[in-house]
């Protein structure tokens, strides 16, 4: 498929795995617990044990803010592998989104594209923690959705049915807004199913979200394995346009 971005008047971004890059510091902090205890995981096992918890505990407590839902993974995690909670690592573990940095081409790709987009940040987060990740984008959104806005977590349709109407408050209708994130099963496939165009950004060796049983029934409109070869794609349009 493919689409003419000079179509849309407004981009919305998932955060975290898209511009935001959350893996490498969790993954720190959870081999330097388990190494002390003699639990060795590979990284891509412990995202597994991490992605089910968390999984779990957003589809059964769908206002848990985000913070919470790291600090009871954590436990989770701990208990499973009789590894004992330490209070201060939990609240340091809870808390890791302030240290979560940007990827290396998103505030570049993000001016970019600012000059020429509204831009709207829809993200399985909290209010408290999105403020600290936007200060790291370099850019000003115009409308944000948290998990906390909207009690629920993505692929359910909550943060896009916000953003709906956030943009039309702004002259902004859905068929105007294309959609652009890391993963399949909370991006890619509710924007299919709400008739949205999207972004498939498949960054290497981040697939948390876009594994084969992630990935059925996905159809990204446009597939790029980075946000700095997205706002290169635009710059080509602009070019013929």
């Amino acid at each position: 498929m493919t689409i003419n971005l000079t179509e849309f008047d407004a981009l919305t971004f998932d955060v975290y795995g898209t511009l935001i890059d959350w893996e490498p510091t969790i993954i720190a902090m959870f081999h330097s617990t388990a190494d002390q205890y003699g639990v060795h995981l590979s990284d891509e096992e412990f995202l597994m044990e991490f992605d089910q918890a968390r999984a779990a505990l957003q589809r059964q407590r769908p206002a848990l803010l985000y913070p919470d839902v790291l600090r009871s993974a954590y436990r989770q995690f701990c208990s499973k592998y009789k590894i004992q909670a330490n209070d201060n690592e939990c609240e340091v573990y809870a808390n890791s989104v302030m240290l979560w940095p940007a990827f290396d081409d998103t505030l570049k790709s993000l001016a970019h594209l600012k000059k020429h987009f509204r831009i709207g940040l829809l993200s399985n987060i909290d209010n408290q923690s999105i403020t600290y990740s936007e200060r790291k984008l370099g850019i000003k959104a115009d409308v944000i959705i948290t998990a906390e806005n909207v009690n629920a977590y993505k692929p359910d349709h909550a943060h896009f049915a916000a953003s709906f109407k956030a943009f039309a408050d702004l002259g902004i209708e859905k068929h105007r807004i294309l959609h652009v994130g890391q993963s399949l099963r909370a991006d890619v496939i509710p924007a299919n199913q709400l008739g949205m165009s999207s972004v498939w950004i498949n960054r290497p060796g981040r697939s948390l979200g876009s594994r084969p049983e992630d990935a059925i029934g996905a159809k990204p409109d446009l597939t790029f394995n980075s946000m700095h070869e997205f706002a290169l794609y635009h710059q080509a349009h602009l070019a013929i346009a």
